[in-house]
């Protein structure tokens, strides 16, 4: 699951879909150091914060003014690139819409894929052509949507073809197409592989009939495994899926199931998320009227702990707090490095994507997508810039994602951007992480505060709390941009 932050849209899968209803913590006018305590309890899973919460996407953004945006578009692809970056290539159709789902755009028919590939195509030949082209080569690249496996063979490969002309890759670059199992079968697996693709992720959500069809996924288990079984014989690249916990009619032991079922099949890695229930979903619609009744959020860590504790004993490795690796072949390059200030280059109708400092979303449009791909002229209407201080904020979110905060690199950060004479973050958070070990939410792991499962269940929230905290340090000021509300 991953998509970047998209401006005045829904998150990309990738950052990731707004958290369950809960309370959030306070903003940064209000917040006391005990507003941000979590509870002392004996379960720190249930008990240690209100509610799940996503991490604000626009932390560290100010808004640009509209009538400035397209100067800023032809500044950012007019200047060579300077960071470590990767490409996020949207096919926004989707053959129909799952009820958990918060990024269905447009139905799909086959007569829509060639033209759209033809745009896209266009927009990655116009990026070639332009200065932005010439910086770092791209470490990945993630082909989502939407449901890039509803596009024929044929355009498939010619997209990742071009993907792979276009674009400055590094050798080992990692190229993930993103799937859902009815429109996928081996024969468009291999062109994608032929093609250049090295990644395969399979949307899955669970392995059960009676929890997948409700949610609207049409295939059923058997044919689910088969067509893992035939991906993972195919040997030519990672294949992963996405669970999801809290769903209606599920229980602990059927996510626990799920991920034994993941390692017996030989796959490479899984996510496994929490339930988001998003605003103007028909999931959340059902729910609200009372058909549907997912689990109690009182209840999911007792959901993550039960998938965490399989994929302990099936001898996998956490990449991050909702990754698991089951061979080397499975480096999770692309999410990681969205979550952690990479630079991410946006490419078809609806993409969301970070560049030179401002966060802007292509024209969602479809027919003004195709008129204007190639053009090299500025394709979003909005944009938000990084303030000052996103430096240190995506410091402190790379290590809580990993599950093991770095105290002295978010302190290397706030020197780089308030001086060497900053008083450290360490001492601005030693009583906010001291109080979190208490309640059972950190370790100490030699120059880490390592989460502890309770603490990778909230890790979310408590990141959150975190840059909170930060923007009442005494020497960043205003540059934190507007607050986290």
């Amino acid at each position: 699951m991953a998509r970047p932050a998209l401006v005045a849209a829904p998150t990309h899968r990738r950052e990731k879909p707004p958290a369950a209803p809960g309370s959030a913590p306070p903003t940064a006018e209000r917040a006391t150091l005990e507003d941000l305590f979590a509870a002392e309890s004996p379960q720190p899973l249930a008990d240690a914060f209100p509610g799940k919460r996503a991490v604000h996407p626009f932390i560290g953004m100010d808004p640009v003014p509209e009538g400035t945006v397209p100067r800023h578009w032809d500044e950012i692809y007019r200047s060579p690139r300077r960071n470590r970056g990767v490409a996020y290539i949207h096919v926004p159709f989707c053959e129909n819409h799952c009820l958990f789902c918060g990024f269905y755009q447009n139905p799909w028919s086959a007569s829509v894929g060639p033209p759209y590939v033809d745009a896209v195509i266009a927009q990655l030949e116009s990026f070639a052509r332009s200065p932005a082209h010439d910086g770092p080569p791209l470490q990945a690249v993630y082909l989502g949507g939407g449901t890039p496996t509803a596009l024929a063979s044929p355009d498939l490969a010619r997209l990742v073809m071009a993907i792979r002309r276009c674009l400055p890759l590094v050798p080992d670059c990692e190229i993930t197409l993103e799937g859902r199992v009815q429109s996928f079968d081996c024969d468009k697996a291999l062109a994608a592989f032929d093609a250049g693709v090295n990644r395969i992720s399979v949307g899955v959500q669970s392995f059960s009939e009676r929890i997948r069809r409700p949610l609207g996924r049409r295939a059923g288990t058997a044919g689910v495994i088969s067509l893992l079984e035939s991906l993972v014989g195919l040997d030519r690249g990672a294949v992963v899926v996405d669970l999801i916990y809290g769903l209606p009619q599920q229980s602990p032991e059927d996510v626990a199931g799920d991920v034994r079922l993941c390692a017996q099949l030989g796959l490479d890695g899984l996510d496994l998320y929490s339930l988001s229930l998003i605003a103007g979903t028909p999931l959340l619609s059902a729910i609200e009227k009372g058909k549907l009744h997912p689990a109690a959020g009182s209840s999911l860590g007792t959901y993550f702990a039960a998938g965490e504790e399989a994929a302990m004993a099936e001898g996998w490795s956490a990449i991050s707090t909702t990754h698991w690796q089951g061979s080397l072949r499975e480096r999770n390059v692309y999410n990681l490095a969205v979550k952690t200030g990479a630079d991410c280059l946006p490419f078809g109708a609806g993409a969301g994507g970070f560049l030179g400092g401002f966060n802007y979303r292509i024209t969602a449009d479809l027919r003004d997508f195709a008129v204007r791909a190639g053009s090299g002229t500025c394709l979003t209407a909005a944009m938000m810039r990084a303030t000052p201080a996103a430096p240190i904020h995506n410091a402190l979110k790379s290590g809580m994602e990993r599950g093991r905060l770095d105290t002295v690199a978010v302190d290397a950060a706030l020197a780089r951007v308030c001086g060497s004479e900053a008083a450290s973050f360490s001492t601005h958070a030693t009583p906010l992480l001291a109080q979190w070990s208490r309640a059972g939410l950190l370790e100490p792991y030699h120059r880490f505060h390592r989460l502890t499962r309770a603490g990778r269940f909230w890790q979310v929230a408590m990141t959150g709390r975190l840059i909170t905290w930060l923007r009442q340090h005494p020497d960043l000021g205003d540059r934190h941009g507007r607050p986290d509300s």
